[in-house]
C-alpha cells in the first residue's frame, strides 16, 4: 500500500503558539480572508483541536473580520467541507492529524484495527484505520493494546485504501485510561422498542436504558459494546449499541463475555491459519533417537495436546547405587514456530492458552497444538528432552539436553496410570509396568525425599472444577482427587525446569526466569498478628525459608480451620512472574527456576526452548539477536497476559455458577466467610464453591467496626464477632449471572464476644456500619 509522505510542517507560529496558515508569513488584519483551501490544510496539519479561535488566531483574523470568519465556516458546513461546531471543526470525512481511536480487532494479518471513538453519522460512515504499533504508553508504564483499548494516535492518510478497506495508518501515542468493561453489557429488548444493557462487572451493578433506534439490531441476550449518550445537567445517560458480539447462550460459551471484557484474542487471523496449514513435518536426521525408548504421556483424561512426554530407568553407573536417570521429552514448539513470523507473533500477543469450563483459547493454533506438537501415541515427534542423573537421595548430579526424535509408548490418564501402580493394571499397561510405570514410580520415591528436604511451601487447596451438561450449563461441581500420578509429574516437570535455568545460565544465554518473591514485611505482619488470634506464631527472623509456614501449616491441620489458615498463607504470598533478573522461587524454594515444559500453551517456554537451541548449538530455530534486546519487554507482556488470561477464568467460573443458581433464590447453603472488608463479608459455598457477599448492613442492629489485623467484623456494643474462616448458613437473595454477582443474607449469629479483648484491637477506631 502507498502512503503519503508527511506533511510539512511550518515552522512559523502566531502568538500564543499558534500557527500561520502553512507557508505563509503572518496575514496583516487588514487582510482579507483565508481562502477554503487554506482553512482545511490548517485543520489537515494542525495536532489538537481546531476551531474558529484558533483558525483566527492562525491567519489573524481580528476585529469585524471575525464576522466574515464565521460567516465563511458556516457555509463551508453547509457545502459539505466541513463538520463539527465552531469549537472544534474538521474537514468532513476526515480524521484530524491526532485523534482518539477505539480499537475493534484485527485485520486477516492479525494487525490491529481502530475507528474514530467520535464520528458523526453525517460523515458517512466511520474510516477504517490500521494501527502500526502494538504496544504504548498507559497509565503506569507500556502495554500492549488490546481490542476494546482507547489510544491516542498519530494517523496519515493512506493514498488508497488497503486491501480491507482501511483508509489510515495510526501511530500509537499513548493507551487512554477508561474501565474497557463499562462499555460491554448483556443486552436485553424491552416492549416497545429499545432495552436495557445489564452490566457484566459486579464491581459496579448498573443497568443502562436504550432508547429505540439506538439497540443497533441486537437482539435479546447478546453481549454487545456500547457508548453513553452525552450528559446534560438535567437529563438521564442512556446506552447506544455499537456492536454485537454475539450471544453467550445461543453459542453455549458464557466465556465469550470475559474474552470481549479483557480484549483476549480469539480467533486466529487467516495469514496464521494459512501459515500453521502450510507448515510441513520434521526430518528426524540430526536428531538424538529416542524412539525405542518407552516415553509415556500422562495427562488429564480430557485432555487434546500432549507437550510433555516421561521416562526413568535405574542408573547404571555404579557409583551411582540406588540413582536414577529420567528423561523428561518436551515437544520441539520451536522448531515449527520461528522468530518473527505471523505464527510467532501472533502466540506473543496472546502470552498463554487461556482455558475455561466451556472451551479453550490456544496459543497455537491446532495444527501445532494438537497434531505438529503434540505427542501422539505411536507417532514420531520432535521433541527438546533433558536426559537427568538423580542419586538415590532424589539430588541430581548432573543433565544435559538433547534435540531429539521420539515416539511415544502410551498415552495414559493420571487415574489410569495410578490404577496400575495400585494393582488395578489395565491392559494397555501390563506390558509398560516393568519398563516404565514401576521405575518412574521408584524414581519419583527419591525425588519425593529430596523435595521433603528441599521444603517448598506445602499448602493444601483443593481445586475444584466445574463439569458442564450438554448445554453448556453446571451439571455439577467436583474435586478431583490429588494423585501420586500428578505430584509425579509435577515433580519431574520441576527439576527439567530447572536444569533449564542452570543451563542457560552456564551457556551465557539471557533467561526468562520464573520468579516468586517473598512475602513483604506489610503482608508478613498482617498475617503474623492473625495468625496470634488463633495462638499461632509465626516466626519472623533474617533468611525467612517456606519452612516457616509449613510449621503454621501442620499445626493447623489439627484446628477446626486448616482450610482458613492456609486461605490466609496463599494471600500473604508475592504472585510469580516472568523476569529477565533473578531473585528465585520463595514458594518452590528453589535459587534458579524456568518454565521449560509446556511451549504449547506458554510462550515463556518456548523463548526458553529458542534460548537453550541456540546457546548449546542445537539448530535452527534458535533465539535471535532482536528477541534478546527486548527480553524484558517481552517478560512483562507474558506475566500482564498470565494475569488477564487468570482474571478471565475466574470471572467465567464466576458467571457459570451464578447461572446455575439463579432459579434457587431463597435457598438456603451452608458456607464459610472467605473475606472481611468494611463494607460488608464474602462467603464461599461449601457445595459449589460459588462466593457471595453479605452487605454489612444486613447483618444486624449493632454497629461493625472492620477488625483488619483478625480479619473481622466486631459487633461495637454486643461484640457479635464474624470472621474470616467461620462457617455459616446463609439464604440467597440476589443472583446476576452475567456479571457473576451473587448476594447472601445472614443466618448464623456472630460469634458472641470472641474478638473484645484482642490483643492490639483497641487501636482500631470503631467505624460506625449501617443500621437495616
Amino acid at each position: 500500500m502507498s502512503r503519503k509522505p508527511p506533511p510539512k510542517r511550518s515552522p512559523h507560529k502566531g502568538s500564543k503558539g499558534f500557527r500561520t496558515a502553512p507557508g505563509k508569513r503572518r496575514r496583516p488584519a487588514d487582510e482579507t480572508l483565508p481562502s477554503r483551501e487554506e482553512i482545511l490544510t490548517f485543520l489537515r496539519e494542525h495536532d489538537g483541536k481546531a476551531g474558529k479561535r484558533e483558525i483566527a488566531r492562525a491567519f489573524n483574523v481580528k476585529g469585524d473580520a471575525r464576522v466574515g470568519l464565521k460567516k465563511l465556516l458556516a457555509e463551508m458546513t453547509a457545502e459539505g467541507l466541513l463538520s463539527g461546531t465552531t469549537r472544534e471543526l474538521q474537514e468532513k470525512g476526515k480524521l484530524p492529524p491526532v485523534t482518539v481511536l477505539e480499537v475493534t480487532g484485527r485485520d486477516s494479518d492479525g494487525d490491529l484495527v481502530a475507528h474514530p471513538a467520535v464520528w458523526k453519522d453525517a460523515d458517512g460512515a466511520p474510516p477504517k484505520v490500521l494501527v502500526l504499533t502494538h504496544r504504548a504508553r498507559g497509565e503506569e508504564r507500556d502495554a500492549a493494546i488490546g481490542i476494546g483499548d482507547r489510544i491516542l494516535a498519530r494517523v496519515t492518510e493512506l493514498d488508497e485504501p488497503d486491501v480491507e478497506g482501511a483508509r489510515y495508518e495510526a501511530e500509537a501515542i499513548r493507551i487512554l485510561p477508561r474501565d474497557r468493561r463499562r462499555l460491554l453489557g448483556i443486552f436485553r429488548t424491552r416492549k416497545g422498542g429499545g432495552g436495557t444493557i445489564e452490566p457484566i462487572d459486579r464491581k459496579e451493578l448498573r443497568a443502562w436504558s436504550v432508547r429505540p433506534g439506538n439497540d443497533g439490531d441486537a437482539k435479546d441476550g447478546d453481549l454487545v459494546r456500547f457508548d453513553l449518550s452525552a450528559k446534560h445537567r438535567h437529563s438521564l445517560t442512556e446506552a447506544r449499541v455499537l456492536e454485537s458480539l454475539g450471544n453467550p447462550d445461543d453459542q453455549r460459551k458464557i466465556s465469550l463475555i470475559a474474552v470481549h471484557a479483557h480484549g483476549l484474542p480469539d480467533d486466529f487471523p487467516a495469514s496464521v491459519i494459512a501459515e500453521s496449514e502450510a507448515l510441513a513435518p520434521f526430518e528426524p536426521d540430526g536428531r538424538t533417537d529416542l524412539r525405542k525408548t518407552p516415553l509415556l504421556t500422562i495427562d488429564p483424561i480430557d485432555a487434546r495436546d500432549h507437550d510433555d512426554a516421561v521416562y526413568a530407568e535405574p542408573d547404571s553407573d555404579p557409583k551411582n547405587r540406588g540413582g536414577f536417570m529420567v528423561i523428561v521429552a518436551i515437544a520441539d514448539v520451536a522448531h515449527y514456530v520461528r522468530p518473527g513470523t505471523r505464527l510467532d507473533k501472533e502466540a506473543q500477543l496472546r502470552g498463554n492458552s487461556v482455558y475455561f469450563p466451556d472451551r479453550v483459547v490456544p496459543m497455537l493454533p491446532e495444527r501445532i497444538s494438537n497434531d505438529l506438537c503434540s505427542l501422539r501415541e505411536l507417532e514420531d515427534r520432535p521433541c527438546l528432552a533433558v536426559r537427568m542423573i538423580f542419586d538415590a537421595s532424589g539430588k541430581k548430579r548432573r543433565h544435559e539436553f538433547q534435540r531429539a526424535v521420539m515416539k511415544s509408548a502410551a498415552k495414559l490418564s493420571y487415574q489410569e496410570a495410578q490404577a496400575a501402580i495400585d494393582g488395578d493394571v489395565s491392559a494397555k499397561c501390563a506390558p509398560l509396568m516393568q519398563t516404565a510405570l514401576l521405575p518412574l514410580w521408584q524414581a519419583y520415591a527419591a525425588l519425593t525425599r529430596a523435595r521433603e528436604e528441599r521444603g517448598p511451601l506445602d499448602l493444601d487447596l483443593p481445586e475444584r472444577k466445574i463439569l458442564l451438561d450438554t448445554e453448556g450449563r453446571v451439571a455439577r461441581v467436583v474435586i478431583p482427587e490429588r494423585l501420586d500420578a500428578h505430584r509425579l509429574i509435577e515433580e519431574m516437570m520441576i527439576q527439567a525446569n530447572v536444569a533449564a535455568a542452570e543451563t542457560l545460565e552456564h551457556v551465557k544465554m539471557p533467561p526468562v526466569y520464573r520468579v516468586h518473591d517473598e512475602p513483604s514485611k506489610e503482608k508478613l505482619k498482617n498475617l503474623r498478628d492473625f495468625l496470634e488470634t488463633l495462638d499461632l506464631k509465626l516466626a519472623l527472623g533474617t533468611g525467612l525459608k517456606p519452612e516457616a509456614f509449613n510449621r503454621i501449616l501442620a499445626r493447623a491441620k489439627t484446628m477446626p480451620v486448616p482450610e482458613l489458615v492456609n486461605e490466609v498463607i496463599l494471600r500473604s504470598q508475592a504472585q510469580a512472574e516472568y523476569t529477565p533478573s533473578n531473585i528465585g522461587h520463595f514458594g518452590l524454594n528453589l535459587a534458579k527456576y524456568a518454565h521449560f515444559t509446556s511451549p504449547i500453551r506458554r510462550y515463556a517456554d518456548l523463548l526458553v526452548h529458542r534460548a537453550l537451541i541456540r546457546g548449546l548449538k542445537l539448530g535452527s530455530g534458535g533465539i535471535e539477536d532482536q528477541e534478546i534486546a527486548r527480553i524484558a519487554d517481552t517478560a512483562k507482556e507474558i506475566s500482564d497476559a498470565e494475569r488477564r488470561a487468570m482474571a478471565a477464568e475466574r470471572e467465567t467460573i464466576d458467571r457459570l455458577i451464578a447461572a446455575h443458581l439463579a432459579d434457587r433464590i431463597n435457598a438456603t447453603f451452608e458456607g464459610r466467610i472467605a473475606g472481611v472488608t468494611r463494607s460488608g463479608l464474602f462467603v464461599k459455598l461449601k457445595d459449589t464453591g460459588a462466593d457471595g457477599f453479605v452487605p454489612v448492613s444486613t447483618l444486624g442492629q449493632d454497629f461493625f467496626s472492620h477488625v483488619e489485623e483478625a480479619h473481622a467484623l466486631v459487633g461495637n456494643r454486643s461484640g457479635e464477632t464474624f470472621q474470616l474462616g467461620d462457617p455459616v448458613t446463609v439464604r440467597l437473595v440476589e443472583v446476576i449471572p452475567s456479571a457473576g454477582a451473587i448476594r447472601f443474607e445472614m443466618l448464623t449469629a456472630g460469634k458472641k464476644g470472641t474478638l473484645l479483648h484482642l490483643k492490639g484491637a483497641h487501636r482500631f477506631r470503631p467505624r460506625a456500619g449501617r443500621r437495616r
